[in-house]
């Protein structure tokens, strides 16, 4: 659908881009795929378009609307954790239990579906690298399994919703139970990153929301970026959905829900919100060679790793591992996608483009996704 709208951004202008995206929206809105979404695409200076309403029933969405960006933050804490290694308060390669003591004396199942107490000791440590690429041996379990079972009993198994308890004792809940694979050796995704944000608050000495605020947000003018929406802004957050039986169901209420002032515990394991305006001032940081108003902020080094394939070849079995588009029309570009229907990009010429919606994604809302993707190849 829309194969003529899609062609005709290709080299348009801003105002035809902008066109383009805000139709692609309305498209949306009016197919009952979202409620609203804000979008921007384009080079340099970009227009944020934004469509529909905040919430079902309520007022419309605005084009500063805060969005819970969830795994759009990994990005994030990756250029975080770098711009520690560059500080040498870190290594790639180094054990890290002089900072997460809970990882001493890692047990290993012996296959990801065997019983808990089926183990072997692990190998090597888990380092810095192996959580940047999600090798660490925790993460998403999707095949039934004794382990996925503690997971879900414990409180530790990935999903939809937000922290239910803080970063130290999560941790503790999921260092009680068994590695999937032995660190290095296999791919899982979420829990790693997770465990990220809880070493640069170690490491830093202060909750991570406090460090990327300092370290990141600060110097980029991402004034709207934080792990909880503040009292003042709480009419910008949207209301959260998911799709069901019956259509969307809300998830979070608009200015309400976990992320609607500060939480009641340490969320240094969680995820951000933020705008469009703001991820657009870090994506065009990735964009310029690591780079903002002529600063570095990350080493061309460590860009050229965070934006090219880290994962051993190994290590993507099909059981697990989510492959990216690393061929095809796309090839050469980098991005990520969150679970709340958020999505980003950066081109090779340059080019940045953001999604943000409030609707969970699933099959529903892949074609949006995609649709979006296919505004721009790279060149």
């Amino acid at each position: 659908m829309g194969g003529g709208l899609i062609l005709a951004v290709e080299g348009g202008t801003i105002a035809e881009v902008s066109t383009a995206l805000r139709e692609l929206l309305i498209r949306h809105v009016d197919a009952g795929t979202i409620p609203g979404g804000v979008a921007l695409l384009g080079a340099g200076h970009v227009e944020v378009v934004a469509a529909g309403v905040a919430s079902i029933g309520g007022g419309p969405m605005r084009e500063d609307a805060i969005m819970r960006i969830q795994s759009m933050t990994k990005v994030m804490t990756s250029v975080a954790a770098l711009r520690l290694v560059e500080a040498g308060r870190l290594e790639l390669d180094q054990s890290l239990v002089d900072w997460l003591p809970e990882l001493v004396g890692r047990q290993v199942l012996r296959r990801p579906t065997a019983e808990l107490d089926d183990t072997v000791p692990a190998r090597r440590a888990i380092t810095l690298r192996h959580l940047l690429t999600n090798t660490s041996g925790y993460g998403m379990v999707t095949q039934a399994s004794p382990l996925q079972q503690a997971m879900a009993a414990n409180g530790t198994e990935a999903g939809p919703e937000p922290p239910a308890m803080g970063a130290d004792e999560w941790l503790r809940r999921l260092t009680e139970l068994p590695l999937a694979f032995q660190p290095g050796e296999g791919w899982r995704y979420h829990h790693s990153f997770a465990v990220l944000g809880i070493l640069i608050s170690r490491v830093t000495g202060r909750p991570l929301g406090q460090h990327l605020a300092e370290d990141i947000f600060g110097p980029l003018g991402m004034t709207d970026t934080a792990l909880w929406v503040a009292e003042g802004k709480l009419d910008r957050l949207p209301a959260a959905y998911r799709h069901g039986d019956e259509g969307l169901m809300e998830i979070e209420p608009a200015g309400g829900g976990f992320y609607a002032g500060p939480p009641s515990f340490d969320v240094s394991h969680g995820e951000l919100v933020s705008t469009a305006r703001d991820y657009h001032r870090f994506a065009r940081m990735l964009a310029e060679g690591g780079r903002a108003d002529g600063q570095p902020m990350i080493s061309p080094d460590h860009l050229r790793q965070i934006t090219s394939d880290q994962v051993p070849a190994a290590c993507k079995t099909a059981d697990s591992f989510f492959p990216g588009k690393t061929e095809g029309p796309q090839r050469g570009r980098v991005g990520w996608s969150g679970g709340l229907g958020t999505d980003f990009f950066v081109d090779p010429d340059g080019t940045v483009g953001i999604l943000l919606t409030q609707v969970e994604l699933g099959e529903d809302m892949w074609p949006l996704v995609e649709q979006f993707q296919s505004l721009h190849e790279p060149s």
